[in-house]
């Protein structure tokens, strides 16, 4: 199992420098906001793709997987009525699938709130839409030899796909191996009836659940608020989970440096204590 950092906690350091950093504070690898590299991402040319798994291998890093995969470039959406807007999202989804593969990524987590939100009256149908989408992101994933990962989200960021169980579903019906949900520790602490470590011992046998991200419900980093991280680490390690479990706090307090200091440190120091 690897740690990994969200690297949009080390904006607006270089991508060398956030490299850097992070293998300096203990992190194994990167977890890459598309839209931190520029406004069209999809769009990198081969050689700036090469120097990127450069950069990150002379700091003795992975580029473990892409998170926040819709915000650049504008307009994109999973459930508009528009189908030039749908098929230009599947096209940046495949792009970035792509990508991935191209920076040593094995993974994609598909959050975008925003460009999943079902508009209201339409929820039936926009569904439809968006399962639509989701499915041909699953065919460029296996074309990238990569998995795609549905993430539940907190019902005040989107009203579509809240919980482990509903994106399993989804997983179930499109019924491709390259495509898989997640577990987000913050949105799972507001969303899900049962807490973290018993989701953990409930998904983690079906092969549904893919990826792992660790952050409080407050927004902040693991350690710096409520939740307990003890549990959910030894519940990962019972289950043999050999992913990545990747950092995202929201807030960074003090700083972004601070926050993904202090979140190794604790997150590390629970993992050694493990039996």
């Amino acid at each position: 199992m690897r740690f990994s950092l969200c690297n949009e906690v080390l904006r607006p350091l270089p991508f060398a420098a956030q490299c850097e950093m992070a293998a300096a504070l203990g992190y194994d690898g990167l977890e890459v906001a598309p839209f931190t590299l520029g406004d069209a991402p999809h769009r990198l040319p081969a050689a700036k793709r090469r120097a990127l798994r450069r950069q990150a291998e002379d700091a003795g890093l992975a580029v473990t997987g892409l998170h926040w995969l819709l915000v650049a470039p504008e307009g994109l959406s999973i459930v508009s009525e528009d189908a030039d807007i749908r098929r230009q999202t599947v096209d940046v989804i495949a792009a970035l699938c792509a990508l991935c593969a191209d920076l040593g990524g094995s993974y994609l987590v598909h959050g975008s709130p925003a460009q999943r939100r079902l508009p209201e009256g339409q929820e039936i149908e926009a569904a439809k839409r968006a399962v639509d989408v989701l499915a041909q992101a699953a065919q460029a994933a296996e074309r990238a030899g990569v998995v795609y990962c549905l993430e539940p989200l907190h019902r005040g960021e989107t009203n579509f796909v809240n919980t482990i169980a509903e994106a399993a579903d989804i997983v179930r019906r499109i019924d491709n191996r390259h495509f898989r949900t997640m577990l987000d520790c913050s949105a799972a602490g507001l969303s899900e009836t049962d807490n973290v470590p018993d989701l953990l011992r409930q998904w983690l046998p079906s092969g549904l659940l893919a990826h792992v991200q660790v952050n409080d419900p407050n927004r902040q980093g693991p350690g710096q608020g409520a939740m307990q991280f003890a549990p959910i680490l030894a519940a990962l390690k019972a289950g043999g989970y050999a992913g990545d479990v990747a950092v995202e706090p929201f807030i960074y307090t003090p700083d972004g440096p601070g926050s993904a200091a202090r979140a190794i440190g604790y997150l590390r120091g629970i993992w050694e204590s493990l039996p």
